[in-house]
């Protein structure tokens, strides 16, 4: 069957929420002091949220290697604390080597992610080299908490496999996008760490935080600059809530754990469709950690919001005049991928349809998916309300639109091949042929249209036949609509119509 991406939110956000519990209890329970429970549970959200490689044995490793890149940088940050230059230029060059990491993929991200994470935490709990032991235990604990939640205690991965998450673009700017982010990135935490110090020589450290996270998951300027909106929008909501939530509770240990995990499965249910809901629970929590640290006030959710919009700052800066990628360049490639997505998945179902037990089509509707969450992200600044280039902003919406429906059609059509009672058929045969040429005359022109699934028997009107006639019908449907917007414009699908 199709995969269902709501349930399986559901599913990692539920197990999320146990498995930073878990943590935070055995760490507790083993007589660490309150940042290291904090620690603890932060490693764990970490490993649980950013850990994402295709298969569980890849997942298992990447989680066990966490600690030979968070502990030397725990030690690393803490031995620097009272050296402010030396510390300033050493969080710099975990971040260019964080940014870095992500040409080597999901468990290059994670260990990336985790290294910053790791930095940013000895600044928020303000800790010292005496500390050390307790944290290194703390981190340890954590994410054995986390693996046995999750490889053990409640494996979802074991009987749904996640897709592979979409390989960076490599697009215009140098030959690799990680390298050319990892420049970016370094250049708009250096400018939020400068004007973040200038803010608040105490809290600092939020400047350079949203400057990073900007950069996750994002592959031009437009993007970067959507999701720096999103998250000052985030960020301002989040303080408005702590307000009226965090900061009457004067860090009541109960109730603030209660908010605390649900915060934590608002970060993992939205982090996929909404980037400035993820933001709003991302804040709420940490407004609720700095209460039970017993330093929140207002003006320290103030100074966060200022902190943020700093940050935001030094993300744009760093999009616009550092190798800069457009939006229509990554919005053309994305788009290509995902008609290649749609073949694939095409083909996967007349194969089996026509008898072929070997073929599987799920997997291509799961890419499906996460390209079109790639198309709508780079798509974001054109149908932004505040865009001001009306005529892109209609193709896009159209473009949009066309590719949703070619992946209703394509989950349907998957749906129906999965039916082992659905025959093949010669006239599946000739409308697969026919969707193969419309991709084709989109996504690869020129290109050989791949060989026919087979000869088809005579049609007999099966119902599982004509369901998967109908879908291909309407495949082709939107195909077809989809080539007028896609050829508008001059230099590419987005850029301005000539």
């Amino acid at each position: 069957m199709a995969p269902d991406p709501g349930l399986a939110r559901l599913r990692t956000a539920t197990r999320a929420v146990l498995g930073v519990g878990l943590a935070v209890t055995v760490v507790a329970l083993s007589g660490l002091p309150l940042t290291a429970s904090i620690t603890g549970g932060l490693a764990a959200l970490l490993a649980l949220f950013t850990v994402a490689d295709p298969t569980v044995r890849r997942q298992t490793v990447t989680t066990a290697l966490l600690p030979a890149v968070g502990l030397p940088v725990l030690a690393l940050a803490t031995a620097l604390r009272g050296l402010p230059l030396l510390r300033d230029a050493a969080f710099l060059a975990v971040v260019f080597c964080g940014v870095y990491a992500r040409r080597w993929g999901p468990r290059g991200n994670a260990l990336g992610i985790f290294g910053f994470m790791m930095f940013f935490a000895t600044q928020f709990l303000h800790a010292v080299p005496a500390q050390l032991p307790h944290l290194y235990a703390a981190v340890l604990l954590g994410l054995a908490a986390a693996g046995g939640v999750r490889f053990v205690a409640w494996p979802i991965e074991r009987r749904t496999p996640p897709p592979a998450a979409p390989a960076p673009l490599a697009v215009r700017g140098l030959a690799r996008a990680t390298t050319r982010q990892a420049f970016q990135a370094a250049l708009a935490c250096g400018l939020a760490l400068a004007v973040g110090q200038l803010v608040s020589q105490e809290r600092w450290y939020w400047a350079v935080g949203t400057a990073w996270w900007i950069f996750v998951n994002t592959a031009s300027r437009g993007e970067t600059l959507v999701r720096g909106f999103r998250r000052v929008v985030g960020t301002l909501a989040g303080i408005a809530a702590g307000l009226l939530v965090a900061v009457p509770l004067h860090g009541a240990p109960a109730p603030t754990a209660a908010l605390v995990a649900l915060c934590v499965f608002g970060i993992f249910y939205t982090a996929a469709p909404s980037y400035s809901w993820m933001m709003f629970f991302v804040t709420v929590m940490a407004g609720l950690l700095y209460g039970l640290l017993g330093v929140l006030h207002p003006g320290l959710l103030a100074l966060r919001f200022e902190q943020t919009l700093v940050g935001a700052a030094g993300a744009v800066v760093a999009v616009a005049v550092v190798l800069p990628v457009t939006t229509h360049a990554a919005t053309d490639a994305w788009i290509q991928r995902a008609l290649l997505a749609v073949r694939h998945c095409t083909a996967e179902s007349a194969r089996r349809l026509a008898g072929d037990e070997t073929a599987d089509p799920a997997p291509h509707v799961a890419e499906l998916e996460l390209l079109l969450t790639k198309v709508r992200v780079s798509l974001a600044p054109l149908l932004h309300p505040l865009s001001p280039l009306r005529a892109r902003r209609e193709r896009a919406l159209a473009v949009l639109a066309h590719l949703d429906d070619c992946a209703r059609q394509a989950h349907g059509l998957a749906e129906v091949a999965a039916d082992p009672a659905a025959s093949h058929d010669a006239r599946l045969t000739a409308a697969c042929d026919r969707v193969e040429s419309a991709l084709l005359a989109l996504a690869a022109p020129g290109e050989t249209p791949w060989a026919a699934a087979g000869p088809g028997a005579a049609p007999h009107h099966h119902p599982g036949a004509e369901t998967a006639l109908a879908h291909l019908r309407d495949l082709e449907a939107s195909l077809a609509s989809l080539a007028a917007p896609l050829r508008e414009g001059a230099r590419g699908v987005f850029a301005p119509a000539a």
